[in-house]
């Protein structure tokens, strides 16, 4: 089991001053799958990998997510979300940095992604497009690639090490 990371403070500007960000505890999973779901995007396998999710809170509220899925040497990073009344105050970036230091912590060398709305965001993070059959097989049999998300996604990755 991977230690739980430290809490980083992040300063966001709709509605509050601070938000902490931490590892998603089993009691988040309701409010996640609301989350994801409000952002359309899928919750397939995301009990069964709660533990690689990062979430930023607002006292008890849940304000975004972001998830990092192991696969060897390479991972998926996934359901990046943030409360619509949380948007454009920079908390999708700080959670993506977060995740991709903890990518890092984990030792991945590769970090994968599959959008169909966030091509043109990911690339600022250093995320190119690539063909899906790219990523190896074992991060291809996800439920993220295998049936959550449609063949019509963008893969992309990056390099970490």
């Amino acid at each position: 089991m991977a230690p739980t990371p430290r809490l980083h403070h992040v300063g966001v500007s709709a509605g509050a001053a601070r938000l902490s960000v931490g590892r998603a505890h089993p009691k988040d999973l309701p409010a996640l799958q609301e989350l994801l779901s409000l952002c359309g995007l899928p919750s397939d396998g995301v009990t069964d990998c709660l533990n690689g999710f990062l979430v930023a809170r607002d006292g008890d509220r849940l304000a975004g997510s972001i998830g990092v899925e192991r696969y060897g040497a390479c991972g998926l990073l996934r359901s990046l979300a943030v409360q619509p009344d949380y948007r454009h105050g920079g908390l999708g970036a700080k959670l993506t940095r977060h995740a991709l230091r903890e990518a890092r912590r984990l030792g991945l060398r590769r970090l994968f992604l599959l959008t169909e709305t966030a091509s043109d965001y990911f690339p600022r993070f250093g995320f190119r497009p690539v063909p899906r059959q790219q990523a190896p097989p074992a991060l291809r049999s996800s439920v993220e690639f295998a049936s959550a998300c449609p063949e019509a996604a963008i893969c992309m990755e990056r390099r970490l090490a």
